[in-house]
């Protein structure tokens, strides 16, 4: 029988993600509108979005904390087109947006014998065959694969390399160790469920030790400049952006980091997470035609939780229309919205569980899965 509840909020695609739960446009009544962002008023709001996320994540005092523009993808190209060059490059690709970074390393960038460590949709590369005295590029959340790296621990304290980690489905839900992270980049629409186009840097005292000592052989596009005569534009690190930022997305930022102050700061939006997984962990087992493209569960995401479909009964060369069908049922019902897998990852669904998700949402979200496979099996 079709389920009698649905979903208090349906929005569960994995970015940009569902807004915080009592979000309205009234939390951003307070945005510095028409005034220019290198003002006093504007350039306090984005220095306070860099603060309230340093204090948030425990981020040591003196790593760099940017806002740049180009979402997450402007973040992680901008270091690699300012930082790499000077050694030899390792890439760990696993899902999508990795292998776009081992696209950039092999094809686009002038690197001298880039090496890619590669694994299928649902595994991890051997994290045992990195070498660290190369620069090492690896995203800490396969948000298209739902496999995500156990920890830091594969990450020597000696290395002589850096290492550039895309973290924009992991930081606010999984503990980063910064230490282990010369630079790292996210975006606000992930955990945050903000507004697109704004990319955070970090930068590790090593990582600043790179850009003032090394100058890459290659064209540097202006929105990429993060140095000038040899030193960091520190600017760039106290809220004077690259380019002109929305400050419309700054206060959506603001409002999305005081909710989560609000219920208890990074902790709570990591066990908020962890019960979300945990409500899909007990579908799954309950269900016989759906199961997690991450076998291991040390190595399974807590945010961008990504299905196969099992049932015997579906051969495989009809579960792609069979996902997609799940899919648009659903959405016509009303019941959840984007949970198609990932277009280049193996046919089937994928649920984002991140801390602006609520429970109570997934759980009405099981009933209607089963549903809408037996209609569509």
């Amino acid at each position: 029988m079709k389920p009698a509840n649905r979903p208090l909020n349906p929005n569960f695609s994995s970015g940009p993600c569902a807004k915080r739960p009592g979000w309205s446009l009234d939390g951003l009544k307070d945005a510095c509108l028409g005034r220019s962002h290198r003002g006093k008023p504007g350039k306090a709001k984005l220095a306070e979005v860099i603060d309230r996320q340093r204090e948030m994540l425990g981020i040591p005092d003196d790593w760099r904390i940017g806002i740049v523009p180009g979402s997450d993808t402007g973040a992680f190209e901008m270091a690699m087109w300012s930082l790499l060059g000077s050694r030899g490059v390792d890439v760990l690709a696993w899902e999508s947006f990795g292998k776009g970074w081992a696209t950039d390393a092999t094809q686009q960038l002038p690197l001298d014998s880039p090496r890619v460590l590669e694994a299928g949709y649902g595994e991890l590369p051997d994290l045992g065959a990195v070498d660290f005295a190369r620069d090492v590029l690896f995203t800490w959340n396969g948000t298209t694969s739902g496999v995500c790296v156990p920890d830091g621990d594969w990450i020597p304290d000696d290395r002589t390399g850096l290492t550039l980690c895309d973290a924009t489905s992991a930081v606010f839900a999984m503990d980063l160790p910064w230490e282990k992270l010369d630079v790292t980049t996210w975006s606000w629409q992930k955990v945050l469920g903000g507004e697109a186009a704004h990319g955070m840097l970090v930068l590790s005292p090593r990582a600043v030790e790179r850009l003032e000592s090394w100058t890459p052989p290659w064209p540097m596009p202006k929105i990429f400049r993060l140095t000038k005569g040899g030193k960091l534009i520190e600017g760039i690190f106290k809220g004077a952006t690259i380019n002109t930022p929305s400050l419309l997305c700054v206060e959506d930022a603001l409002d999305a980091l005081r909710w989560a102050e609000s219920i208890g700061g990074r902790a709570a939006l990591e066990r908020r997470s962890r019960d979300n997984l945990a409500v899909l962990e007990s579908w799954v087992a309950g269900t016989g035609w759906a199961g997690f493209l991450a076998a291991d569960p040390s190595t399974r995401s807590r945010t961008s939780v990504c299905f196969k479909i099992t049932d015997p009964d579906c051969p495989e060369d009809r579960q792609a229309d069979a996902a997609k069908a799940v899919k648009s049922l659903l959405e016509a019902e009303r019941a959840a919205y984007d949970i198609g897998a990932y277009r280049d990852a193996p046919p089937g669904l994928r649920i984002w569980c991140g801390a602006t998700v609520e429970t109570s949402d997934l759980e009405a979200l099981k009933p209607w899965l089963d549903w809408a496979w037996g209609e569509v099996k």
